[in-house]
Formats: structure tokens, C-alpha cells, sequence
């Protein structure tokens, strides 16, 4: 845990050290205002500890900038001059807690424990609301992106199937949600299936479910994928590697709306709408008969194509922004600026992996570097 001392009194800021270090945390001094907001702007704290009455800018103006470099500071005010009109003052600009000196002891030592389990909700609390959050923003202003947005507005209220192509790592999922997230579907099931990850043994059964004792190890009844998205939206992801078998039942449940359980002779009505994604060119895979032409035509009913992060590197500053501020967020630590060279540099590197290989880069960036990215970081660690 990180604490940062902010006292124009030596005694002061030692005496707390002292009792910081002895207890196992990392503390660090600034005797005024000034010099806390220049170690704030390099060093992410979990907790501060502020004096009132300081030289140059007092204790008050103090935590108003800090908390604009670290919002979720927990800033404890201290003083030898207390009221209970100084108190509320502090805590109406966003103090944690007010301590009046001489300091207790006990009472510094709880203080610092109950912070450190604040900044440790704050954070978990805040990751977790990115895990479960519906469908992240779609970042792009350039015309490649433009298109895709106006293509979902138009598809999405409808039951088209669609079917999304575009390498890896270029977001084909996320318009997946979004098609979904502005269709009347929304409030149903998005069931999302990896056809590429499941052995192909296993596939019908992950997508059709089965019957207690239909093979050796259905201990239990299942329910595939398309009963589960039943009344929602079914994405399957790069379909290019589904089996010729589990192909053609695809292609009877898209005629016919229904399924069967592997081991049952029952028919399972079902109200999916199907959207594909597949990294491959399915006009090949059908030339060397790895694909059927007949499901082909049944998913494309409408095609969106993902471009390449190459192909509109006019986003990166946005996207660069972007990831910035939420990587920034997920660490608790301040955000760096990043300089119009370092954009360029960024925008003229090649992307093989796209956005996924685009923000593990500035996730590097953002570990490895100061306050403020470079171009040559950027050449450094590109």
C-alpha cells in the first residue's frame, strides 16, 4: 500500500513515516502542495495524508487538484487548528477523513486501514462493473467505422441474420452485441459459441444439447446453445471451422426453427436469431467443399465486413485515448499524456493483430513509460 505524506512540518512528516514504515506500507513526503501534485502526477497512491495550514497552496486547493489527478484517492486532512466547520469544509472537497493534531496513533493506524479497504472496493468494484457491463462503445469516427455503425442502426431491429467477416482481433464480436443490444431481442439471451475452440465431436452437442445416457459421459440432461438463446440472439463465432455434420444441422434448424437433442426423437421449437462471424473466406472454403454453399446462403442474408486497424488508422487517436483512459482506470494509477509524435509513430506501425495487438501495445506503454508517452517509447516498445 501506498500512502503520500503532505506536511510543511519535518516532525510531522517523519513521525508518520516512521509509523507507516514500522506497520509495512511505502510512504512518500512532499512538504507543501506544490511538490505532492508533481509525485501525484508520476505515482498512483492508494491513500494521502494532508496538512491544512501549508505555505504556498494550503491544505484545501491541495486535495481539490489531487483528486483531479487521482479521483479515487482517499485524502485524510489533518490539522492542529480543528473546528467542525474546517471538517465539513474538508470533506465538501472530498476528504476521507479529518484527523486534528497532535496525532493518535490508533487512530492513524485505523484510518489506514479502513482507506486501504476502500481503494480496494473502488477498484474491484470498478472492474467488476467492466466484466458485466452489456457491450463496450464502439470507438471510430473514420468512414470504415461510420459505415458499420449506420449498418447496425438498419439491421439490428430486424430478424436478418448477418454474418461478420473480418481478421482477428478486429472487433467482429463487439458489433455482434451491438446488433443484438439494438434489436427487439435485447432484453433476451446473448449466447455466444467459439466454434473454432470446441473439438468437433463435441460441437452438436454444445449446440443441440443432449439426453441423460445418449453417450458415455451425459451423466445429466444438457441444453445446447440454441435452446439457451431461445427468444435472444445465437452468435457463432468463426463458423468457418464448423464440421460438415454439425453444418448441415445448422442448416435444418435455420429452416425449420427447431432442434433435436442428441438421444431424444422430440422436436425443440426455437426463436433464435443466428448471427456468424468467421475470419475465413467461405466462397473458398465452399470451392474446396469445407463449407456448404446452401448454409452460406442462409447466414449471409446481410454481411458486415470488420476492417483491418490498417485500414482506418485515422481511429487510433481516438482509440489510443480510448484505452488510455481505461487501462489507466483498471491499474488506479494517473493517466499519462501521449504527444502527437507518439500518435504518428503509432499510426504508422502495421497491426497484424489489430485491436487486440493495438492495446496490448499501450497497456505496455502505460507500464513502461513516465508521465508522458513518447515517440520513442513508442519505437522502443512497438
Amino acid at each position: 500500500m501506498k500512502i503520500l505524506i503532505i506536511d510543511d512540518e519535518r516532525n510531522i512528516r517523519n513521525t508518520l513515516k516512521d509509523i507507516l514504515e514500522y506497520e509495512k506500507y511505502t510512504v512518500s513526503l512532499a512538504e507543501n502542495g506544490t511538490e505532492a501534485l508533481q509525485i501525484a502526477e508520476q505515482t498512483a497512491f492508494d491513500m494521502a495524508f494532508c496538512d491544512i495550514k501549508m505555505d504556498g497552496i494550503d491544505g484545501i486547493e491541495t486535495i481539490e487538484k489531487l483528486l483531479t489527478i487521482q479521483p479515487d484517492l482517499p485524502v485524510v486532512m489533518i490539522s492542529g487548528h480543528g473546528s467542525i466547520d474546517t471538517a465539513v469544509e474538508c470533506i465538501k472537497k472530498g476528504a476521507y477523513d479529518f484527523i486534528e493534531k497532535p496525532l493518535d496513533l490508533n487512530r492513524i493506524l485505523i484510518c489506514v486501514r479502513n482507506a486501504g479497504e476502500r481503494t480496494h472496493l473502488v477498484k474491484e468494484t470498478r472492474t467488476l462493473k467492466r466484466r458485466i457491463s452489456k457491450t463496450p462503445e464502439m470507438i471510430g469516427t473514420s468512414a470504415a467505422m461510420t459505415h458499420i455503425k449506420a449498418m447496425i442502426d438498419r439491421v439490428a431491429p430486424t430478424d436478418a441474420r448477418v454474418l461478420i467477416t473480418g481478421h482477428n482481433g478486429t472487433g467482429k464480436e463487439l458489433v455482434a452485441r451491438w446488433l443484438h443490444e439494438k434489436s427487439r431481442r435485447a432484453a433476451g439471451p446473448f449466447v455466444e459459441v467459439n466454434c473454432a475452440a470446441i473439438p468437433g465431436e463435441l460441437i452438436e452437442s454444445e449446440l443441440f444439447g443432449h439426453e441423460k445416457g445418449s453417450f458415455t459421459s451425459a451423466i445429466r440432461q444438457h441444453k445446447g446453445k440454441f435452446e439457451q438463446a431461445h427468444g435472444g440472439t445465437l452468435f457463432l463465432d468463426e463458423i468457418g471451422d464448423m464440421s460438415p455434420a454439425a453444418q448441415a444441422k445448422v442448416l435444418r434448424v435455420l429452416q425449420e426453427n427447431k432442434i433435436t437433442r442428441i438421444g431424444s426423437d422430440n422436436d425443440i421449437t426455437v426463436d433464435v436469431r443466428v448471427i456468424a462471424a468467421t475470419n475465413k473466406n467461405l466462397k473458398d472454403e465452399m470451392e474446396k467443399d469445407a463449407f456448404r454453399e446452401d448454409l452460406y446462403h442462409r447466414l449471409s442474408v446481410i454481411i458486415i465486413h470488420v476492417p483491418a486497424l490498417d485500414e482506418r488508422k485515422d481511429d487510433i487517436p481516438l482509440l489510443a485515448d480510448f484505452f488510455i483512459t481505461q487501462i489507466c482506470a483498471d491499474y488506479g494509477r494517473a493517466k499519462p499524456a501521449i504527444t502527437p509524435a507518439a500518435i504518428a509513430q503509432l499510426q504508422q506501425q502495421r497491426w497484424s493483430g489489430n485491436i487486440r495487438e493495438f492495446r496490448n501495445i499501450i497497456e505496455r506503454l502505460i507500464i513502461l513509460c513516465d508521465k508522458t508517452i513518447t515517440e520513442q517509447d513508442v519505437k522502443r516498445n512497438v
